[in-house]
């Protein structure tokens, strides 16, 4: 993760392999300084049938950004669990081109709607959700583990579902 790409096209978001566990560790080391999904948690991500990962993977290889998210049988929601942008690939627009990808799998999936938690003193991740059509839905205290908040949001993905809501 040496060097800042030159622009956000130059990073390919594929599905995640199992080659990009070492790059995923990295990665999540380099993104956060706590709640970090340690190489286990990572590994079973990539292995899981019920989790659909996502690799941004820069022209290089390396691994710019990720996202997961859950999906649950016999559940109409997609949980965005983590989604993570190497430090020197901010502002390239890689989180949010994760973020739709994310979306685009879940209601690929068969589920209606997304939803996620993001740190309360987050103002750049929930501005970017907030951007994106995303609803705050909830606090939930003492979420973290050092015992910051969490703000949940929620997006529908299927249009009727909109409109059925709004009826």
């Amino acid at each position: 993760m040496s060097g800042r790409p030159s622009s956000g096209v130059s990073a390919e978001i594929r599905p995640a392999l199992p080659d990009d566990l070492p790059g995923l560790v990295a990665l999540e080391n380099a993104a956060f300084s706590s709640d970090r999904l340690d190489r286990r948690a990572l590994r079973h991500a990539l292995r899981s049938p019920t989790i659909l990962a996502h690799v941004a993977a820069g022209q290089n290889g390396d691994i710019l950004g990720y996202v997961l998210v859950q999906i649950r049988r016999g559940s109409a929601l997609g949980w965005l669990t983590s989604v993570a942008v190497a430090p020197d690939a901010h502002g390239l627009g890689l989180g949010r081109r994760l973020v739709r990808v994310a979306e685009e799998a879940t209601r690929a999936a068969g589920r209606r709607r997304i939803r996620l938690e993001v740190r309360a003193d987050n103002r750049p991740a929930r501005e970017l959700y907030e951007s994106a059509g995303y609803a705050r839905i909830a606090v939930v205290s003492d979420y973290y583990e050092d015992g910051e908040a969490a703000w949940r949001y929620e997006k529908t993905l299927v249009p009727e579902l909109a409109s059925e809501r709004a009826a």
